[in-house]
């Protein structure tokens, strides 16, 4: 798909409405044709590399877009090859005047490859977005999109970790859809902003989209989304505002890895707002069957993938930085109406291998031949989530009790509640056998208590178990919520 630029501005529209006017119409004809699939190919010596050797195709830093002028922000290309077949066109939008970003060999460095000679209009795979974050006048990565319609963000003193989408089709079911972004409208800065708006077309067999970052960087890097979908089919199995991560083990589950690393996750459970004022905390876990949940159905609420354990000794990686990766946190603003949290669990080889996904079902389908809005803020750090006073699940672990019959259970929260422990108690249930609780005790290596709980679950097959801190009947914890299957 080639776009030739335009002059945009028209009476009554600032430039950024202008551009994203203009992306939505492209996106609303889209979905009113035939899906035609771009037909660019990618030559065999570019097309055939493996991950090493894309490695080697390098952005030059010294032609970054903008960087001549000294603008806040700063964008490099990803070159086309490996895994990333497909081209994305890359527009500069300045005050209402559309400016294509062009391809040229002179941009990348090419280390040990040689591809040959490359087309003029080769285009790119994607693109990263630069600026000054961990050190003043340094410019670092904030956000990349590169791949079907993924992107990734950081925040300040965090690396790179789970990735998010701009839409998930039948995500964990067989014959899923990826979606892609086609093109892109990157707005250019004025001299001291904060933020950068990102306009991006996105295509697909089943639907096409038109969607606007606003991308502000910092202690947490906060993303203002919106989404307009205009499908050509009905969408019984729409993912909205999708974060895709990684779960392949933890302590709290049997050694199945000759690996030197106790835990190997970029994430380690999914959290939800219970729509009153509380908090459910479900721990990840890695089976090698497929499992889909949809849960905490009801109006939309705010969830997150969020990587908890941030000490270095649970992961002894020196290459991963496991503990410094983000969580991501997605706050429904508009548009996302009656519908549930879908948690999609797939069995994974090695790390390199995505397994998790969390998403915003839509109770309904999305009709075809209509626009459908949603506005969600999505932040990225340490914590992104919203401050509480609650307790937090920090940790757990299960093991076999005295009674063969039964299993251990060991539920850790922190901080302790006002008041420490005094008129604290536990409330445990399960949806399959039975709950007894044993203990709840300070546990001061981590400035909390620790719940002792055994379940018996008699014939079946698998539980639901609930555990929270309550003080008479009010909450001092979030709800910690785990699946065991037998």
């Amino acid at each position: 798909m080639a776009l030739a630029p335009a002059t945009l501005l028209a009476a009554g529209w600032a430039p950024s409405d202008a551009i994203g006017e203009m992306v939505r119409r492209r996106a609303r004809d889209l979905g009113r044709a035939r899906y035609r699939p771009v037909d660019r190919p990618l030559q065999a010596s570019l097309a055939n590399m493996g991950y090493d050797a894309y490695r080697d195709l390098r952005f030059r830093p010294d032609q970054a877009i903008w960087r001549a002028e000294g603008l806040p922000f700063q964008l490099q290309m990803f070159h086309r090859g490996g895994l990333f077949r497909d081209p994305v066109d890359l527009f500069e939008a300045d005050h209402g005047r559309v400016r294509p970003i062009k391809f040229s060999e002179s941009l990348f460095t090419y280390g040990q490859q040689t591809p040959g000679p490359l087309p003029a209009d080769l285009g790119f795979a994607g693109f990263r977005v630069h600026a000054p974050m961990d050190v003043p006048g340094r410019f670092d990565e904030v956000v990349a999109f590169l791949g079907a319609s993924y992107f990734r963000a950081v925040a300040k003193g965090i690396s790179y970790g789970l990735s998010a989408r701009g839409l998930a089709l039948g995500a964990g079911e067989p014959g899923e859809e990826f979606p892609a972004f086609r093109a892109f409208w990157v707005e250019r800065p004025a001299p001291g902003a904060r933020s950068l708006v990102i306009h991006a077309l996105l295509d697909s067999v089943s639907t096409a989209g038109a969607f606007r970052f606003e991308v502000t960087p910092g202690t947490l890097t906060v993303m203002e989304v919106e989404a307009r979908l205009f499908p050509r089919r009905p969408l019984a199995s729409a993912g909205i505002a999708p974060l895709t991560s990684m779960y392949l083990f933890g302590p709290e589950q049997p050694r199945r890895y000759d690996d030197f690393r106790p835990e190997v996750h970029d994430s380690d459970g999914l959290l939800t707002d219970d729509g009153h004022g509380g908090r459910i905390w479900r721990p990840l876990v890695h089976t090698p069957a497929t499992r889909v949940r949809d849960v905490d159905p009801g109006p939309a609420r705010g969830f997150g993938l969020l990587q908890r354990q941030r000490a270095f000794e649970a992961y002894q990686d020196l290459e991963a930085d496991y503990h410094r990766r983000p969580g991501a946190w997605v706050e429904p603003l508009e548009g996302f109406g009656q519908g549930s949290v879908r948690l999609v669990e797939l069995g994974a080889r090695s790390e390199a291998e995505d397994n998790i996904v969390a998403m915003w079902r839509p109770a309904a389908p999305l009709a075809a031949g209509r626009e459908h809005r949603f506005r969600y803020r999505l932040t990225w750090g340490a914590s992104p989530e919203p401050r509480t006073r609650l307790a937090q699940a920090v940790a757990w672990r299960a093991g076999s009790s005295h009674d063969p019959r039964r299993r251990r259970f060991l539920v850790d929260f922190a901080p302790l509640p006002p008041g420490g422990l005094h008129g604290v108690e536990a409330q445990a249930s399960a949806t399959g056998g039975s709950i007894r609780v044993e203990t709840v005790q300070p546990n001061a290596s981590i400035g909390g208590a620790r719940v002792s709980f055994e379940l018996d679950p008699g014939t079946a097959a698998t539980s639901d178990l609930r555990l929270t801190l309550v003080r008479g009947r009010t909450p001092v914890s979030e709800v910690w919520m785990y699946r065991w299957l037998a």
